[in-house]
């Protein structure tokens, strides 16, 4: 198992992609925190519960900033150590150059660029104390060529993989590792309801464009 011994925070994991690293991290053999909103304590109490050795499920809202250190804080206390933070956190909201507002903006670089970036400051002397740590920012391909109707998340997430670089620069003395996944589109239960509030079939994702999947 490639992360025995080790701790893991995978922020937004009570589902999707975050629920998946959490399931394969902890199968890897490490001991996972699992992260939501206070809204979806159930699931993510649910998904703890079900993981080995050890997981559990901490709420926070992470367009707060002070919850940021608040929540590594709370980690360092309940595992006495955190090896790994994975930034995968993120709101979707669907906005074009006409409907981006001030308020959702600013809320999208809220929890996707400036959550990762207080997360890892908030981590930053205890990574330095213990000799290093990782850190894996969870984008997307639209932090290369953005997206019509995803302005203000394209946007994050191109900031974001600035962020990535400049820390993985800055620290790499520290032994502190930032690197970054830039996703394509992925089918998950959130996103099978996001499509279908745009007003697709139920049966979507069996009857895609080639266009919009050429693999298949």
């Amino acid at each position: 198992m490639q992360l025995e011994g080790k701790t893991a925070l995978v922020t937004g994991s009570a589902t999707g992609i975050g629920e998946a690293i959490a399931r394969r991290f902890a199968a890897e053999g490490a001991r996972v925190m699992v992260h939501g909103r206070e809204a979806e304590r159930e699931a993510g109490e649910a998904i703890a519960r079900s993981l080995p050795g050890g997981a559990a499920f901490i709420a926070a809202d992470l367009a707060d900033p002070s919850r940021c250190e608040a929540l590594i804080g709370a980690i360092l206390t309940h595992f006495d150590r955190l090896d790994i933070l994975v930034n995968n956190a993120a709101r979707t909201t669907r906005s074009t150059l006409e409907t981006t507002d001030d308020a959702q903006f600013d809320e999208m670089l809220a929890v996707n660029v400036r959550a990762p970036l207080l997360l890892i400051r908030a981590l930053l002397p205890h990574w330095r104390a213990s000799g290093g740590g990782v850190a894996l920012n969870i984008g997307s391909v639209n932090a290369y060529c953005g997206e019509a109707g995803l302005l203000a998340y394209s946007v994050s997430k191109g900031a974001l993989m600035t962020l990535t670089r400049n820390l993985a620069d800055a620290h790499a003395r520290d032994g502190i590792r930032v690197n970054q996944l830039n996703l394509g589109w992925t089918l998950t239960p959130n996103e099978y309801a996001l499509k279908m509030r745009d007003g697709l079939p139920p049966d979507w994702p069996e009857t895609l464009p080639p266009q919009t999947a050429p693999a298949g």
